[in-house]
C-alpha cells in the first residue's frame, strides 16, 4: 500500500491542475474557484494530518499523551514548589489545562504555519496551488488536532476523575481560537522571512516560541501580579488569551489585567505585514534560492 503522504501529494497535484477547457484560471467562475480552492485545502490538510502518523487515530493518541505529560509535569511542579495555594479558586488542575492547552495550540500553531511550503517550493508551480492554501492547510490541522485533543481531555476528566463546570464554554473556546489565529499570524511572520534569512529564521521561531515557555503566563494568575511586573507580559498576546480564558472558565475570576482587544489588534496587524512580505517574496522568487541548501 502507497505511503498516505505520497496519495494525499498524487491528489493535490491533481487538484491542482486547470481545467483543459480553460486556458485562463482567472476567467473561471468565481464559485468554481473557490470550490477548487476548498478541495486543495482540503487534500492539503489531510496531508499534514497524516504527517505525523499514517494513523490519525494514533496521531491523535499521540498529541493527548503529550499534553497529559504536560499538564502532569505542571502539576507535579506546583506542588512541588507549594504553588497550588496561589491559583484561582476553583478546580486545580482545570486552572493548568487552560493555560497548557492555549499555549501548546499557540507554539505547535507558530511551527506548522512556519514549517509550511513556502514560495521557492517546488510544489508551489503547479497552479492554482499557492501559499495561502499551505499556509490554510497548516493552520487548519494544527487547530483540528488540538480541538480533538482538548474534547478528548476535558471528557475523560469528567468522566474518570471528577465532574468539571466551565462557567462559560463559548467564550472559552472563541479564546482558544484567538490563541490559534494569533500563532497563526506570528508564523506567518517568520514563514515570510524565511526566504531571506534562512539561518536566522529558524532561530527566531525557536527562541520566541521558548520565551513564552515563561511569557504566555500560563504558571501564574494575571491578577496578582503587581504593575510593574504586568508591563513584562502585557507585550504577549498569548498572556491576554490566557488570562481572559480563565475569565471564562472561572465562574470567581474576572482579568484585570488583559483584554480582548490587544490581541485582535496585534493578530490583525500582524497578518497584514506578514502578508505583505510574503506576497513581495512570491513576486520575487527564484528557484535557485534553495540550492545547495
Amino acid at each position: 500500500m502507497r505511503d498516505p503522504v505520497l496519495r494525499c501529494n498524487a491528489i493535490i497535484l491533481r487538484a491542482a491542475k486547470p481545467s483543459g477547457n480553460v486556458s485562463n484560471p482567472a476567467k473561471k467562475k468565481q464559485v468554481v474557484y473557490a470550490f477548487e480552492m476548498g478541495e486543495l485545502i482540503f487534500h492539503s490538510v489531510v496531508r499534514d494530518i497524516l504527517k505525523s502518523h499514517s494513523n490519525a487515530v494514533v496521531g491523535l493518541l499521540l498529541n493527548l499523551i503529550q499534553a497529559t505529560l504536560f499538564v502532569a509535569a505542571f502539576y507535579a511542579m506546583f506542588l512541588l514548589l507549594g504553588m497550588r495555594g496561589g491559583g484561582i479558586r476553583g478546580d486545580f488542575l482545570l486552572y493548568i489545562m487552560s493555560g497548557i492547552f492555549l499555549f501548546m495550540t499557540y507554539a505547535k500553531t507558530i511551527g506548522s504555519v512556519f514549517g509550511a511550503e513556502g514560495s521557492t517550493y517546488p510544489m508551489m508551480h503547479h497552479a492554482p496551488l499557492n501559499t495561502i492554501v499551505t499556509i490554510s492547510a497548516a493552520a487548519i490541522s494544527t487547530l483540528y488536532q488540538h480541538t480533538l485533543t482538548l474534547v478528548v481531555a476535558l471528557f475523560l476528566y469528567h468522566s474518570l476523575i471528577t465532574p468539571i463546570s466551565i462557567h462559560d464554554p463559548i467564550g472559552a473556546y472563541g479564546m482558544f481560537l484567538l490563541a490559534w489565529i494569533s500563532g497563526v499570524a506570528i508564523g506567518i511572520i517568520f514563514m515570510s522571512i524565511r526566504p531571506w534569512l534562512p539561518n536566522l529564521a529558524p532561530i527566531g521561531q525557536t527562541v520566541y516560541s521558548r520565551v513564552n515557555m515563561i511569557a504566555s503566563g500560563k504558571m501564574f494568575v494575571a491578577n496578582t501580579l503587581p504593575a510593574s511586573m504586568v508591563a513584562l507580559f502585557s507585550w504577549n498576546p498569548l498572556f491576554h488569551c490566557i488570562d481572559q480564558a480563565r475569565g471564562f472558565v472561572f465562574i470567581n475570576y474576572y482579568p484585570h489585567n488583559s483584554s480582548i482587544s490587544y490581541p485582535v489588534s496585534v493578530t490583525v496587524g500582524l497578518f497584514m505585514f506578514g502578508l505583505m512580505i510574503e506576497f513581495f517574496t512570491l513576486k520575487n522568487a527564484s528557484a535557485s534560492w534553495n540550492a545547495g541548501r
